[in-house]
This record gives C-alpha cells, sequence and structure tokens, in this order.
C-alpha cells in the first residue's frame, strides 16, 4: 500500500472539512440571501393567486432560505399590460404573465402559447418546450429584451362567456369581445367579432356595463372566483372534441429581469428553474381541481353552456390556417418556433397537405 505523507493527509483533511462544512447549517445560515418581487396577472382572491403564493413558499424551501419571493397579485405595483416593462427596467424582478400579451412587441410570443385550433394538450406543449427546442427559442427571444425566460407553466383552457347565446359561427359577428391579443384577436376580428384588450380585473365591470358583450380570460375556476357569472349567462365553448376553439392551451410563464439572474448564483438558478418546471404541473393540477368544483355554481347560477359545432370549428380553421403563416413570418423567432410545431403537427395528423395548399414560409 502506498504511503501517504503527513502533509499529503492534512490536505485532504482539509478539502473533505471544506466540502461538508459548505453543506452545513453554519453555511447554509451565513450564505448570501436573495430576495426577488415578482407579480402576478392573477387577482387576489382566486385560485390561482393562491397557488401562486404557493410556490414562492416552495421556492424558499427548495433554496434553504436563500431565495424568498415576494408575491404580488394583479395590479399590486404596475398593471398587468405594464409588467414587461418593470422587469425589463428592474422595477419589478420578475413576472408571472401569460406570455402571449406580449405578441405586440414580440410577435413570438404568439407562438409561446396555444393558439387557435393549433397544438391543444398540455402534454404537446411540454414536449415542445422540452424535447423539440421550444425552451431554447424562448430563451433566446427574450435575451435580446434583457429578460430571462425560466419556463411555461401550464394552466388551462379558456372559455368565453357572453351576454347573449352565440350558437353558431355566424353569431360572432358584431360581437364585441375580450380576447387576449395578437394572434387570438386577429383570428376573431377574421369571423367578424370586434376585439378588445382588457386584464382581467377589468372584464367583469365591461360586461356589467355592456361596453363588451362577451370575454374570454382564463377557464371556469378563475372567471367564477372573478365572478362573470354574475353579469353573463353563457358559456360558449367548442364541441366536446375541441372544447375551447381560440386558446386551448393558455401557457403562463416566470420571466426574470437578467441582471437579477445572473447576479444569483448557479446553483440557485438551478434550483428555480426545477421548482419552475415542478410548478408548472403543480398549478395545473391545483387549476383542474377547482375547475371539477365550479361547474355545478355555474348550473346553479342559471348559467348555459352553449356547444358549437363540428362544422363551426372547421369555419374557424379555415381562417386561422392562413393567419399561422402570417403572424409567422413577422420576426426570426416567429418563425422557428412555428416551422418546428407545423413539423410537430404534421406529424400527428393535425393538418394536411389540402388544408396547407398555398401556404409556406
Amino acid at each position: 500500500m502506498k504511503r501517504v505523507s503527513r502533509r499529503a493527509f492534512l490536505r485532504r483533511l482539509g478539502v473533505g472539512v471544506a466540502a461538508t462544512a459548505a453543506f452545513s447549517p453554519l453555511a447554509v445560515a451565513q450564505a448570501r440571501r436573495y430576495r426577488w418581487r415578482i407579480q402576478s396577472v392573477w387577482d387576489a382572491g382566486t385560485v390561482g393567486y393562491t397557488l401562486f403564493q404557493k410556490f414562492t413558499e416552495r421556492v424558499k424551501e427548495l433554496t434553504d432560505g436563500q431565495l424568498e419571493i415576494q408575491p404580488f397579485p394583479a395590479g399590486a405595483v404596475v398593471g398587468s399590460f405594464d409588467l414587461f416593462d418593470a422587469v425589463k427596467t428592474g422595477v419589478l424582478d420578475g413576472m408571472h404573465p401569460f406570455t402571449l400579451y406580449w405578441a405586440g412587441r414580440m410577435p413570438v410570443t404568439a407562438f409561446l402559447s396555444s393558439y387557435a385550433l393549433g397544438l391543444d394538450r398540455p402534454d404537446q406543449w411540454e414536449t415542445w418546450f422540452y424535447s423539440l427546442g421550444g425552451l431554447d427559442i424562448a430563451r433566446k427571444a427574450f435575451a435580446e429584451q434583457g429578460l430571462f425566460y425560466v419556463g411555461p407553466v401550464q394552466h388551462d383552457l379558456n372559455i368565453i362567456h357572453s351576454k347573449k347565446p352565440i350558437r353558431r359561427f355566424e353569431d360572432f359577428k358584431g360581437v364585441k369581445i375580450r380576447v387576449p391579443g395578437g394572434m387570438i384577436a386577429e383570428i376573431f376580428a377574421a369571423a367578424g367579432a370586434s376585439t378588445v384588450l382588457l386584464p382581467g380585473g377589468e372584464v367583469y365591470p365591461a360586461l356589467e356595463r355592456g361596453v363588451i358583450d362577451a370575454a374570454d380570460f382564463v377557464g371556469p375556476a378563475v372567471n367564477y372566483n372573478l365572478g362573470f357569472h354574475q353579469v353573463a349567462k353563457y358559456i360558449i365553448m367548442g364541441p366536446p372534441e375541441t372544447p375551447s376553439i381560440h386558446q386551448p392551451v393558455d401557457l403562463m410563464d416566470i420571466t426574470i429581469n437578467m441582471n437579477r439572474w445572473r447576479a444569483l448564483p448557479k446553483s440557485l438558478q438551478e434550483r428555480f428553474i426545477a421548482a419552475v418546471h415542478e410548478w408548472s404541473w403543480v398549478h395545473y393540477a391545483g387549476i383542474q381541481k377547482a375547475n371539477l368544483e365550479a361547474w355545478p355554481k355555474y348550473r346553479q347560477a342559471g348559467v348555459e353552456v352553449i356547444r358549437l359545432s363540428n362544422e363551426d370549428v372547421r369555419k374557424f380553421r379555415r381562417l386561422a390556417i392562413p393567419i399561422w403563416f402570417k403572424w409567422a413570418k413577422m420576426d426570426k423567432y416567429s418563425r422557428e418556433a412555428f416551422a418546428s410545431q407545423l413539423e410537430y403537427m404534421k406529424g400527428i395528423g393535425y393538418v394536411t397537405d389540402e388544408e396547407l395548399k398555398g401556404l409556406s414560409l
């Protein structure tokens, strides 16, 4: 056996002690702590905001208290549509928005959440982000804005609340409807509707006063929390196989100011990324559970659920597909994102050559 010198032994012992000390309770207690202020677009009192608060507690737990997040509900620091600039300029450290809110300034965000009659299952979007390059595209695009896109947050399908019955595609003509803007607004406009962009907290009063006739926001549970059933007695959905014609997987995200992100040690960055990915599905499951509890309440309130037909879906689809391509050509990241999604949709039979005839990137 090779004899170890006293000096070498002490050197190895020192390395071992240092490694052990790095993970000791004392070392954790003495480690630098970081505190971020992150605002959500969820209104206070909704199931969405309650879940967001639980996420911030989970981050503290996973980082041994080294990273603490102070959560804010919609409108607490800035308006929901001002979050992008607030995080970019450092007024807030991060945001938890609906990603497609930024389609007017970053067209690629129209492809970082579902759009009318495209990929329509949460697992498909998970596959695209984590196995087909979507996450890299999102991070490159946001990095150019001085932001770090941590990851998507699974949420729900969107439904439409209406003050008047909409029983077929043609009934959307002349309807003044709140939708999230971007590609989705353009598709409803092509169907003859007049579109309006409002944050969730302003939908109820707009419906109540008759400023709008109908509104999407999110899914059953949160919309019930916001009282939509009190001012709109109809819910408009697609047929059972296509329950949401315009946004079947309404993805949110967590995005952080790039300087704040770079200031965070790599070990905490990795844990935060893991926390967001974990929470994405905790969030999704929590929203779905709340939806099951909400549907009977709508029935008790006398709300009628109207389902459009498969023929209505086909009419929307004929409008939607050319608009997909129009938005894909808006910038390099939109093109890159949609090109990979299109290949995915072709591979699983979501689009046919006939539907794509005459269309190209």
